[in-house]
């Protein structure tokens, strides 16, 4: 039988005039007759069995033309599918991208021993799993990597993100890709965060104008801000993840701890001395707001941080006990305010020892804030 869109006198025209063109003609008519699913049994074989003939065609066109018509259609031989994928690029490419037919192993074998071409392809599936993901991930391909990291379909482990950003994570098309990813782990978005410090601190060192000291403290006092303002849209899981990688890479220093109570992020200065003390953060939480000052002032102890750091503390932890969240908008900017108030006023009364960049850092939180009266109306 001859499938319906394949006539007498369409194979007649092929057999006494092989063109390429003809050939082209032919696969294609026969791709439209299987992808539509109107050949019997028999049409359908034949139809792979001619496949299996024109993946031996020397013109790239006619296998061009059979990976183009083929690339969806899920009932396409794995075989044909395989050979198709591990030609030329021009053949291979719409198969690589748009074909379910390719397993896990096919890819990854592919992306393991073929052209950055091919590995861009498959970046860019429809879905793409943990496994192939990593494998292109391993590739290091500026290109490979951002195009993954932009596709919502692709599964990307933790694991592998990590790697993106130690790798490349100073690329600005692969920030781009990470920064526009939905659901990013908080743990890799911190990372994120640090190499773009990093990268900020390496262009503001071209300034020669600016001594290091304070180029250390700018890049710093960003970092620390950004960090706190991720951790307060996260959950509390989420949160406790982020302060142990924190804590981990040597990164929950002194002075966050401090600007996050400024900040009104009382749940990052609940977290980070749970992890510090390694205490659940619920034993934390009663320590902090039911312990009075001298179990406040232990646990701050045995948290490492300075004494001089202790009345900031209490101030901070004063306000949140006395400020009244009722969910009105100036929650927050009320609680801010009042904080760095009674720090500052707690500084000039006791003659507080604390580091003049923290003062600072106040200072330039108060010029920010609403005054109080805007925040009551």
């Amino acid at each position: 039988m001859i499938p319906a869109s394949l006539t007498q006198k369409d194979l007649e025209k092929l057999m006494s005039d092989p063109s390429e063109d003809n050939r082209v003609e032919t696969v294609t008519k026969i791709s439209d007759a299987f992808n539509e699913g109107i050949l019997t049994s028999h049409e359908h074989d034949l139809a792979q069995g001619i496949f299996r003939l024109m993946l031996k065609d020397a013109a790239v066109r006619v296998r061009e033309a059979m990976a183009t018509n083929l690339k969806e259609n899920p009932g396409l031989p794995h075989d044909v599918a395989l050979a198709l994928a591990n030609d030329v690029e021009s053949v291979s490419l719409p198969v690589l991208e748009y074909s379910d037919v390719l397993t896990d192993e096919d890819l990854i074998e592919i992306i393991q021993s073929q052209s950055e071409e091919k590995q861009e392809a498959i970046a860019g599936r429809k879905l793409v799993s943990e496994q192939v993901s990593h494998a292109l991930v391993e590739t290091d391909s500026e290109k490979v990597v951002s195009r993954l990291v932009a596709n919502d379909g692709a599964m990307i482990t933790e694991e592998s993100l990590a790697r993106v950003i130690e790798n490349l994570g100073d690329s600005e098309t692969v920030q781009k890709a990470l920064v526009g990813r939905p659901l990013l782990p908080i743990t890799v978005v911190e990372r994120l965060m640090n190499v773009v410090a990093d990268h900020l601190k390496t262009e503001l060192e071209k300034q020669k104008d600016i001594p290091p000291d304070v180029l250390t403290d700018l890049v710093l006092q960003t970092w620390e801000r950004a960090t706190i303002s991720l951790s307060s849209g996260y959950s509390e899981d989420q949160l406790e993840r982020l302060v142990r990688h924190l804590h981990k890479n040597n990164r929950l220093n002194h002075s966050v701890l401090i600007r996050a109570l400024c900040l009104g992020d009382i749940r990052f200065f609940e977290t980070a001395i749970a992890v510090l003390i390694d205490l659940p953060i619920q034993n934390a939480r009663l320590l902090i707001h039911e312990s009075g000052l001298v179990g406040l002032e232990s646990i701050c102890e045995k948290a490492g941080l300075p004494k001089s750091y202790f009345p900031a503390v209490c101030a901070a932890v004063a306000i949140c006990r006395e400020t009244d969240f009722d969910g009105a908008d100036h929650d927050i900017g009320r609680y801010k305010r009042r904080v760095i108030e009674r720090i500052l006023s707690q500084y000039e009364d006791d003659n507080l020892e604390l580091e003049s960049q923290d003062i600072e850092y106040l200072l330039m939180k108060m010029g920010e804030l609403p005054s109080e009266s805007r925040l009551v109306n």
